[in-house]
């Protein structure tokens, strides 16, 4: 069975044909031989039939602005395309592997490797295992909504010419679409005039949600079902193990720009969406129960059902009545549709919880099985009854954000209005009175007056007034946590709890509405894990805090700062050991662990394969439950098309079904102790490696010379400041531009720097090669490390690395060029005979999307660099410059 017409070479070749047409015919033939001569030029010195690039800097040193815009353009828009192209083929990788059952990381062989436990032990993986992909806002998208959307139209032309059987007419009529949507693509500005507001970054987000998400997610569940039943022979009870929440339109830490307002609007469009979606699904349903009620018994639950309906709602109930008789499931859904509508209303009649919409479909699905409808019921009711389960009324649950010391200063002021002198107090007498405001019945603060402090108190006291607000019109599930940036202290994580508490969100003993998650980013913070936590699992208020929350406590931890300050190697170890620390002492004081992995797009910021990163987490730490970040451009990788959402979800539950199972089976992992020791050699010498090449005078200086991050800053790519506190300095500058100037330069440095140094300290003290072999082959924490590095290492190229290092002052170019460099080269060897490859990138498919990309990313590089050099730019000259970011990230299909 032929289930494709095409393939990635001919959808590159026709839409770059088609690219070369509308250049020439939007701008002219001159326009377009400039283009093909340092496109060509570019493959040339690639494929080695050039010496040297400097046919290509004749020809950029020679274009006006005008035709340097031009060729910003072309390629940036090419990539646009490609990346489509690309994207279709994963698609067809995906339904091949499907149809012929071979997909790895499949549903399909979770459930062989769980048919090894016996039922008990199967069903307690099934009960566990909960993962919630969280979105956020982090500006590291770098295309415009406008812009996203043609390229979708293009990909789902693509798509019908691939998958569909198209007569000649058909067939033309589609390229004549696809040729339309290139030339308005070409037409459109690539830039943005103006910051995305956070309420853009919220409907972006709940765009994936509502278009893609929602219809997929049925769809996986049945899969995972027949999995199982074909494993074991019989149906077994699946709970829910997937959810979704966001940042987006909620994250205040280092944006003053989410204000409650904007809190209030994305939920209340949020809940309008899904309702909305959930009013569409029971109209198509009504289509289908058209059953004759003269010819069915539909049972005695489902007739008191209706019957509550009708006396419910006795305005519509005649009508309803009249417009349905004899036809109880179309009655029954049309009452439904009328309390979806009053849901928030002043109206009564309304559903006052997800649980009456659940408890209504389950009925009809109960009574549809009764008559001898369960295909129906499985078709239609139970994919529904997925969807209702994931997103509630909410369709997506929002955390809430801020840094630390935005509530240290808020409860200071506040305090000090009471007579209390806060700011004094060492932590011992801090998490005292926090302690003790807590445990009493009366108020200490009004949280509603923000009388006469100062603007960050009274947005921190506003906020916290407003939560209550939320809780009670949208539900506590809609906005029932809280994350602390920097915390360092226990008395971080008890000032939001007394905040929540004055607010009435918390009253204690009993109910909590809110998780508290103390973010650990710094080294001093993972380093004292232990002490925060085991001091807040002591303490008297928190305990009753972890009794009101299932005795479950989030923990979040930042890759991408934790990088930034320690160097890829030195964090992912720091990480990795202090994960294992804090299962220690969530077992020791009895609390299940959910962990909260803040994962960037990049490797250096913690991202990658999800799925080999999740079986890479210590057995003790895998309680089941999990969270991580969706971060900029890799959430329209992941979650645009809706056939590659459903394979990453589908992945993540194999991975996080395995991973529980195994740490059921093993709690504790089997590590030996030489690489215990071997690790903390390694990570001690990167660490120290990486902090003296950042804190190097001169460094900064050469950072902010041979990297773009001047034109980064000023991107209007998210609504969030580049820089906590609007200095130049590495450790004020956030993880995401940091990343992205080092990966337009082409040059990842976050991704490796220091570990070659490492593992050299290690041989040098005696190790040897082989047992860092055997690490690689038989620690999959290590493995996992090591490929992500290796992957950051073959998407540098240090020969337009040095293009950039030319932009910087000669004497800082000298002082650290070459010690990067020496770094990479050595990198490169020493990841190659550790995995014992010929290539640092080991999947095909990526090699070959790299050798097909590098050619047509070094022009845009070149054309940067050459902007870069010049003191005066143009108003054009400087939009071609933020255009060429724009395309050198789309073609390393990458920012931060």
């Amino acid at each position: 069975m032929r289930l494709h017409d095409r393939d990635v070479r001919q959808d590159v070749r026709e839409l770059g044909a088609l690219l070369g047409d509308v250049l020439e015919n939007q701008t002219s033939r001159e326009a377009f031989e400039t283009v093909e001569t340092l496109r060509t030029s570019a493959i040339d010195y690639r494929d080695g039939e050039l010496d040297s690039r400097e046919t290509l800097h004749e020809e950029l040193n020679g274009l006006t602005p005008e035709r340097e815009s031009i060729v910003a353009r072309a390629f940036t828009t090419y990539f646009e395309l490609i990346n489509l192209a690309e994207e279709r083929e994963r698609v067809r990788a995906i339904r091949t592997g499907s149809h012929e059952e071979d997909l790895e990381d499949s549903l399909e062989t979770a459930a062989e490797e769980l048919d090894e436990l016996d039922d008990e032990m199967m069903q307690q993986v099934l009960d566990d295992v909960l993962i919630e992909p969280t979105f956020t806002a982090h500006p590291t998208e770098a295309r415009r909504k406008t812009v996203k959307s043609k390229l979708r139209s293009v990909s789902n032309h693509l798509e019908t010419l691939d998958e569909r059987r198209l007569t000649n007419k058909e067939k033309g009529q589609v390229e004549r679409d696809i040729d339309a949507e290139v030339t308005s693509l070409w037409q459109t500005p690539q830039v943005r005039d103006r910051r995305p507001e956070p309420e853009d970054e919220a409907r972006n987000v709940q765009w994936y949600l509502e278009n893609t998400l929602f219809d997929i997610v049925g769809e996986v569940y049945d899969e995972l079902e027949d999995a199982f039943e074909a494993e074991l022979g019989e149906e077994i009870d699946v709970p829910k193990l997937v959810e979704f929440r966001s940042w987006a339109g909620s994250d205040r830490d280092g944006n003053p720009f989410v204000t409650p307002e904007v809190t209030t609007n994305t939920l209340e469009r949020q809940r309008r969406v899904v309702l909305g979606r959930y009013r569409d699904q029971l109209k198509s349903l009504s289509r289908v129960l058209s059953q004759d009620g003269t010819r069915i018994a539909v049972g005695e639950r489902f007739e008191k059902s209706l019957a509550v309906d009708r006396e419910r709602l006795p305005g519509i109930t005649e009508e309803v009545e009249e417009r349905y008789p004899n036809e109880p499931y179309r009655q029954k859904l049309k009452l439904m549709r009328e309390r979806l509508n009053r849901v928030g209303d002043v109206r009564p009649g309304g559903y006052d919880d997800v649980s009456e919409l659940e408890e209504d479909l389950a009925v009809i699905a109960e009574s549809l099985r009764a008559n001898g409808a369960n295909s129906v019921a499985e078709a239609y009711i139970d994919p529904l009854a997925r969807q209702v389960d994931t997103f509630g009324f909410t369709l997506a649950s929002l955390d809430l954000r801020d840094h630390q010391q935005q509530h240290t200063e808020t409860v200071t002021e506040a305090l000090a209005r009471e007579g209390i002198d806060y700011e004094s107090m060492d932590e011992g007498e801090r998490l005292e009175v926090l302690t003790e405001s807590v445990l009493q019945d009366e108020r200490v603060v009004d949280v509603s007056n923000q009388e006469g402090v100062s603007d960050t108190a009274a947005r921190v006291l506003e906020r916290f007034d407003c939560l209550a607000d939320w809780q009670e019109e949208f539900g506590i599930q809609a906005i029932d946590t809280y994350a602390i940036s920097m915390t360092e202290e226990p008395s971080h994580v008890l000032e939001v709890l007394f905040l929540a508490d004055q607010a009435d969100v918390i009253e204690l003993p009993g109910h909590c509405g809110l998780d508290i998650v103390p973010l650990l980013e710094t080294e001093s913070a993972l380093s004292g894990a232990r002490d925060i936590m085991g001091t807040l699992f002591e303490n008297e208020a928190y305990t009753q805090v972890l009794e009101a929350r299932n005795h479950t406590q989030e923990i979040m931890l930042a890759y991408s700062d934790s990088n930034k300050e320690n160097g890829f190697l030195a964090a992912n170890w720091l990480l990795y050991e202090n994960q294992i620390h804090l299962g220690e002492i969530c077992d020791d004081f009895d609390v299940t662990m959910r962990l909260f992995h803040g994962r960037g797009g990049s490797i250096s910021r913690g991202g990658g394969p999800m799925n080999d990163a999740l079986l890479a987490l210590p057995n003790s730490t895998v309680t089941g439950q999990v969270k991580f970040t969706e971060q900029g451009e890799a959430i329209a990788e992941k979650y645009s098309n809706p056939r590659i959402a459903e394979r990453n979800i589908e992945q993540m539950l194999n991975a996080q079904l395995r991973a529980r199972k195994r740490s059921l089976q093993q709690p504790r992992e089997d590590v030996e102790e030489e690489w215990i020791e071997a690790m903390g050699l390694m990570a001690n010498a990167a660490r120290e490696e990486y902090r003296d090449l950042l804190d190097t005078d001169g460094f900064v200086e050469y950072f902010g010379q041979a990297t773009p991050i001047g034109v980064i800053e000023n991107l209007n790519l998210g609504s969030r400041p580049a820089s906590r506190s609007g200095e130049r300095k590495v450790e004020d500058l956030r993880a995401i531009p940091w990343v992205f100037s080092w990966t337009q330069a082409r040059c990842i440095l976050p991704g490796w720097y220091s570990l070659a140094t490492a593992i050299d300290a290690y041989l040098e003290d005696g190790g040897d090669i082989e047992t860092l072999q055997e690490m690689y082959d038989e620690w999959p924490f290590f493995q996992t490390m090591l490929d992500n590095a290796a992957m950051a290492v073959g998407r540098t190229d240090m020969n337009i690395a040095a293009e950039y290092a030319d932009l910087a002052d000669p004497e800082l170019k000298e002082q650290f060029f070459p010690r990067i460099t020496e770094e990479y080269e050595r990198v490169s060897d020493l990841v190659l005979e550790i995995a014992g490859r010929s290539h640092t990138i080991d999947r095909d498919w990526l090699r070959k999307s790299l050798d097909r990309r590098n050619p047509y990313v070094d022009p845009l590089n070149l054309l940067q660099t050459h902007l870069l050099s010049q003191t005066h730019r143009t108003d054009l000259e400087e939009r071609t410059l933020r255009l060429t970011v724009k395309g050198i990230a789309a073609g390393m299909k990458n920012t931060g």
